[in-house]
């Protein structure tokens, strides 16, 4: 490179720039240095159409600083610059970048933005590693930040989303970044960060390919590699857990052709305690132990016995030879699958038993079921404390408590659904085989009840198919007046409560007044005349709003199932005889569990 010093008014910033043409440069570290001292260290150039003037390659603040001090001064001195040879823009552009890392480490998406440049230039991810003294890997995984929408890059850059969860979000598709980023704009949810985006994307079951025992080129189903380029999963867990037992299959059998008497394959999931165990060699009985892990790795430990073993083999004793089992893992697997299908196929033409099953599920749970209990709780303790003490929630409970008791559980157990001690399937099935159908109905109605959603389209239906009059089981509270602190709504609320005429004489008062009047009302104190039985526009059902604003859930909500309500209970419910919609009454009037006494006669099971 030649080194000369160019006047000012020669220079301009070089596209080529890393940093860009027109962002404007951070100067606030730089200013003071250069209106002292000038510019010392040369700026990177080289010629820009004509033998006198420069582009600017690297050294973009120091030309704005001298700028500045030329506009304060009114001149500046020539600026010392290194002249690049014209022409190669990929030259030009690491320049660049060498010159911006050793001073400061651009952020990640800037970098990209540069990579990217490099490689249109001619430049492999193999070249750029080299020229920055980064490994290929830097440079592959710098890159992969282009397979991505813009938006998340910007969101990534200003420091909104951290690196972890970009890594994950190369994972996605184009459309399932689109779907994250509705999440991230939907005020009401919480889109997944960090390691939970995997989770996010691979239902919670990611498997690494790295975890295989079984070679993945054999593999049939998707695999799904984050753009990085380290890491890939198996998309079909089902599938890799066929093939990887058949491979630990395979493993235990050359483990014992190889002379091991005994091959422990542990249960998914269950650890291997070295403390447990004492090294033993396969000529005395030590044995293989094979832990597998819920995410795929399997590891063999090789020559243990148990601690009572050893302490017998100190003895004189011996290990005694393990029983190979009569099935392998493989044939165990047709046998428990072929069962489940014949009893799956008789549940299906079982609906009595069906039912017990499905409630014994709905309480306890099973690995392939998760049923939650609707949370009580408001986001203020006042509004928790009305719920609680409220009537309906009176009437839930004792229903609640007769349930409890007929499934021979403390009464006082806060709910029937979700408890957190340990209770099996089976026994709370034999026990739910001793009630008849009414009772058992009626425990399904209390665990529906508990896993019945708040604040969804549902609640609407049914408060409006079902006539839920509000006024008979409620009555306003200091929580929901507490509440109400717009002066337009509570106009509206005082003209329901005290009438129109207090209302218009009202008007000009404060809401805190507004509010006294109401309560007064609901009272009948201070000379005011009680008013009864009165509910909110947003609480009955069906709901509406005082006002044309919107932003009630409940009357919006209830827009959307209106319709289905419309026409529904005439075309199928209406058909019915006589003594079907009598029987239909009676077993309303029978389902809840205290109207069914243990000594009645029990209902017959389906056919």
């Amino acid at each position: 490179m030649e080194l000369k010093h160019i006047d000012i008014a020669c220079l301009s910033v070089s596209p080529a720039n890393m940093r860009g043409v027109k962002k404007a440069p951070d100067l606030t570290n730089i200013l003071p240095s250069v209106r002292a001292r000038g510019v010392l260290v040369p700026l990177i150039v080289r010629q820009n159409g004509s033998p006198t003037t420069y582009e600017i390659v690297a050294g973009k603040r120091r030309y704005h600083a001298a700028l500045i001090v030329a506009q304060e001064e009114g001149s500046v001195e020539p600026l010392p610059c290194a002249i690049m040879e014209a022409g190669d823009d990929a030259a030009a552009l690491e320049a660049s970048l060498i010159e911006n890392i050793a001073r400061l480490d651009p952020d990640e998406v800037t970098r990209w933005e540069t990579f990217t440049r490099l490689v249109k230039e001619g430049r492999s991810p193999e070249d750029i590693s080299l020229t920055f003294g980064l490994t290929a890997l830097q440079v592959k995984r710098t890159l992969a930040l282009g397979n991505l929408l813009p938006r998340i890059r910007n969101l990534y850059r200003s420091d909104s989303i951290d690196a972890v969860t970009v890594r994950h979000l190369t994972l996605a598709s184009k459309a399932r970044q689109r779907e994250w980023l509705a999440l991230l704009d939907d005020e009401d949810a919480r889109p997944p960060m960090g390691h939970y985006v995997k989770a996010w994307l691979l239902g919670g079951s990611a498997i690494a390919t790295d975890k295989a025992l079984f070679d993945p080129a054999g593999y049939t189903g998707g695999i799904v590699a984050d753009l990085f380029g380290d890491h890939s999963y198996f998309a079909d867990a089902d599938l890799f857990w066929q093939m990887q037992e058949a491979a630990i299959a395979g493993k235990v059998e050359a483990l014992r052709d190889a002379g091991w008497q005994d091959v422990a394959v542990m249960a998914r999931g269950e650890p291997f305690h070295s403390w447990e165990h004492e090294r033993c060699p396969k000529t005395k009985g030590g044995r293989v132990y094979i832990s597998i892990g819920h995410g795929g790795d399997v590891s063999f430990h090789e020559g243990y016995v148990t601690l009572k073993e050893a302490r017998r083999l100190e003895q004189g004793g011996s290990v005694e030879k393990a029983v190979r089992p009569e099935l392998s893992a493989p044939l165990a697997s047709y046998v428990d699958l072929h069962r489940h299908a014949a009893v799956r196929a008789k549940v299906g033409a079982s609906p009595a038993i069906a039912l017990r099953l499905m409630v014994a599920h709905a309480i306890a749970g099973s690995s392939l079921w998760r049923v939650d209990v609707a949370s009580q709780r408001g986001p203020s303790d006042a509004i928790t404390e009305s719920v609680e003490n409220c009537a309906s929630e009176a009437d839930f409970d004792k229903e609640r408590r007769i349930a409890l008791d007929l499934l021979g559980l403390d009464p006082d157990t806060p709910t029937v659904t979700g408890h957190t001690y340990d209770r099996e399937l089976v026994p709370l099935f034999l026990r739910l085989l001793d009630l008849d159908d009414a009772m058992v109905l009626g425990i399904l109605a209390i665990v529906m009840g508990e896993t019945l959603e708040a604040g969804t389209p549902l609640v609407e239906y049914l408060g409006v198919q079902m006539d839920v009059d509000m006024a008979s089981c409620w009555q306003a509270d200091d929580a929901l007046l507490d509440l109400i602190r717009d002066r337009e709504v509570m106009g509206h609320v005082l003209a329901d409560v005290a009438g129109k005429e207090a209302a218009t004489g009202n008007g000009g008062a404060t809401a805190k007044v507004q509010r006294q009047i109401v309560r007064d009302c609901l009272a009948g104190t201070n000379g005011r005349e009680k008013r009864d039985g009165w509910v909110p526009r947003w609480m009955a059902f069906p709901p509406s709003a005082y006002t044309e604003r919107g932003g009630v859930g409940s009357a919006e909500r209830w827009e959307a199932v209106a319709p289905l309500i419309e026409g529904a209970g005439t075309d199928d419910a209406g058909t019915q005889g006589e003594g079907e919609a009598q029987g239909a009454d009676e077993t309303q009037d029978d389902s809840t569990v205290a109207a069914t006494e243990p000594g009645d006669e029990p209902v017959q099971q389906a056919a």
